[in-house]
């Protein structure tokens, strides 16, 4: 008989594991309040790279998660526009350089030329070539259904039922969704399910809005990363721009003010960037970003048997891998790559 996987979030992060678990074998429910796709996945900038981590080690996690996007699309088709990025807050690359991470540097007619329009243009900035962009949501989802895993959206998980020291299932509405183990991706909600089985997961509150702007005529490629900000363009047209201004390194608690003023905020520097364009507020939404006590990633088994744990920020960039290894580890094999992200180091 197969082993029966309930995993909990249908985010980006749950369907890579989804994909990779049914792959390996598994009968696999995936679970989720909302609809697949899921709620941080679907307000994600999109973008994958290495150029921002925290310490040498996050940083080969990160380069190792770019390559199994790589590898991902080998399979299951083209998921991801590598289009590269254009950083000009990045004052040295030299450390990226050692870590031999591609990056080119680009003069201001390289860049006026790749992003025309913009109203002031540095004399140096940085291309770096590998990395690219997704569309999470639809990502998320088209890899659900290649998974050919059972996906039950408007589903609260309740609790994680527990039976002789191990894991049985899913407490929903309504009864108990059985599974032989339990994988938790469900982002800022994962602390409530596991904290209860003694398993302390200490989150972050970091909310986050993004804005999505009415199409414009210019068009560029790469990812754009001018001063405390990431702008990329869709193939619609549209620009996709966070507005929080810090990248990763946000350590903001509570909106400053709503969403909406902070979204016009946004689009006044955009505008500002490109004075030529028309540019109008098509959408703003606002989402939590799952980032753990320390900031780093938080995989593996935790707790009573067959409870599993994978929640981190970025998902985007770190999503497939995250599928490869849960599913290996799940499987009977090691991981070393996720020695420093267990969830026993909050024990």
């Amino acid at each position: 008989m197969r082993e029966r996987v309930v995993i909990v979030g249908a985010g980006l992060i749950g369907a890579s594991c989804a994909y990779r678990l049914t792959q390996a074998g598994a009968e696999v429910v995936v679970i989720d309040a909302g609809q697949p796709g899921g709620v941080a996945t679907a307000a994600s900038f999109g973008w994958i790279n290495a150029s921002f981590y925290h310490d040498a080690h996050h940083f080969r996690l990160r380069q190792e998660a770019m390559e199994a996007w790589r590898r991902l699309e080998r399979e299951a088709g083209r998921l991801v526009d590598w289009c590269g990025c254009v950083n000009w807050e990045v004052e040295d690359a030299a450390e990226l350089e050692a870590f031999g991470y591609p990056v080119q540097p680009w003069d201001a007619e390289a860049l006026r030329e790749e992003v025309p329009g913009l109203a002031e243009v540095p004399e140096r900035v940085w291309f770096m070539p590998s990395e690219g962009v997704i569309e999470a949501a639809p990502v998320a989802r088209h890899l659900l259904e290649a998974s050919g895993a059972r996906v039950l959206s408007g589903c609260r998980a309740e609790r994680v039922e527990v039976a002789g020291g191990r894991v049985t299932g899913v407490a929903v509405e309504g009864g108990v969704i059985s599974g032989d183990r339990v994988l938790i991706c469900a982002g800022v909600g994962a602390a409530a399910l596991v904290e209860p089985l003694c398993v302390p997961l200490p989150m972050l509150t970091r909310p986050a809005v993004v804005l999505r702007t009415t199409p414009v005529e210019t068009r560029f490629q790469p990812v754009l990363v001018p001063g405390g900000m990431e702008i990329r363009q869709d193939g619609q047209g549209c620009l996709i721009v966070p507005a929080s201004p810090n990248h990763q390194a946000d350590e903001t608690e509570a909106l400053p003010e709503s969403a909406e003023a902070m979204a016009e905020a946004t689009l006044a520097r955009v505008r500002g960037l490109f004075p030529d364009l028309e540019i109008g507020l098509a959408e703003a939404r606002l989402a939590w970003r799952p980032v753990p006590g320390d900031g780093l990633p938080v995989v593996g088994q935790c707790g009573p048997e067959g409870l599993w744990l994978a929640v981190m920020h970025s998902g985007v960039t770190l999503g497939a891998l995250m599928g490869e290894l849960v599913a290996a580890e799940m499987g009977g094999g090691e991981a070393p790559l996720l020695a420093p992200y267990r969830p026993a180091r909050f024990a």
